[in-house]
């Protein structure tokens, strides 16, 4: 189901790193009116970081978080972009506590494990592929979930399974997940933009229409997509 390009999801995305989450939300939403997404703004927390320079190379206004900003920085920053969704693609910094109050429910974080297990502080990057193999997991794969007051703790909306190889270090393992975040990220915003699925009182994802049409899963993601 598409959306009228009149009515499209504004989109606020904030990253920490070379963006490949935020090219992937770019080529697959941005880029298709269709779909009824639109990223307003880019938000780096730091200068010199490649999400900021495709922004940049696709016209999308971008801002860099100065040094020592605080609270009132990014709600202000949130509040100009006029999105109605912000997406942490590589984020690293924890969210201040009146920016997850106002945007409770409209801000969503993508984890590369399959939380609750290995999430937390510090769980970013080679960290966690390294973490999963290192426990004898079978089974990793990213998480999309809603953002709350603590790492890697708010509502899960979303999880794709990857398989876990003997072969694999955890360079393998990051790329092979990393294929399937590009898959899901988008997905999930686009299945907001429907208003697919919300937060309920209780704290729990309600989807109001089924995330998988058959209980299929493509465990490994032929990497043309």
């Amino acid at each position: 189901m598409s959306i009228d390009v009149s009515e499209s999801l504004g989109v606020a995305v904030l990253a920490s790193g070379s963006g490949t989450n935020l090219q992937a939300l770019i080529d697959k939403l941005h880029l298709v009116p269709e779909r009824g997404v639109r990223i307003q703004c880019v938000v780096g927390s730091k200068a010199g970081i490649g999400a900021v320079d495709r922004a940049a190379e696709h016209r999308i206004p971008s801002h860099v978080m100065p040094a020592g900003a605080d609270e009132t920085w990014l709600l202000d920053t949130l509040e100009s972009s006029n999105a109605g969704l912000v997406v942490l693609a590589g984020w690293l910094k924890l969210i201040p506590p009146g920016a997850v109050r106002a945007w409770r429910g409209r801000m969503i974080n993508i984890h590369p494990a399959l939380l609750p297990s290995f999430g937390g502080p510090g769980m970013y990057g080679r960290r966690v592929h390294d973490a999963v193999i290192n426990a004898g997991a079978r089974i990793s794969g990213p998480t999309v979930h809603f953002v709350d007051e603590i790492y890697d703790n708010g509502a899960i909306i979303a999880q794709w399974p990857v398989p876990v190889l003997e072969s694999d270090d955890g360079e393998a393992l990051a790329g092979r997940v990393l294929k399937v975040e590009h898959r899901l990220l988008p997905a999930v915003v686009a299945s907001f933009a429907r208003n697919s699925f919300e937060l309920g009182g209780d704290g729990r994802v309600t989807w109001k229409e089924p995330w998988f049409e058959h209980e299929v899963f493509d465990l490994i993601p032929n990497a043309s997509q």
